[in-house]
């Protein structure tokens, strides 16, 4: 169970890096050039990367690629929303609610053997 803890933990902070590498640049920087935005958010993802490359070689002795990736992406949307809720100001549609219905989905297909040991 270690293992799947580290490398969600990782993958949570990893994402709130990512996050902020790829959209923050839009609040903060909307009127810089385009390069400064770029090297900004590439700063940023140097963090991302530094947690994300241990967190998925961690994972991948548990998992798959493809359980990773899914893993990946419902962490994203857990950090995306409040970010861009709380940060950007944006609203919540029901749209978002759909998609995290969708993202639940696939990690319950990727991950039903596992569950289910089938």
């Amino acid at each position: 169970m270690q293992p799947y803890l580290f490398t969600i933990g990782l993958l949570f902070c990893s994402n709130i890096f990512m996050t902020f590498a790829w959209y923050a640049h839009l609040k903060n920087l909307s009127n810089q050039l385009w390069i400064y935005a770029a090297l900004f958010s590439w700063g940023i993802a140097l963090f991302e990367y530094i947690l994300q490359v241990p967190a998925n070689r961690i994972g991948h002795e548990v998992m798959t690629v493809g359980q990773l990736k899914i893993l990946q992406e419902i962490i994203t949307l857990t950090v995306f929303i409040p970010f861009s809720v709380f940060y950007l100001k944006e609203k919540i549609t029901m749209d978002y609610f759909y998609a995290s219905l969708c993202i639940l989905g696939a990690v319950f297909f990727v991950f039903r053997a596992k569950i289910f040991g089938t």
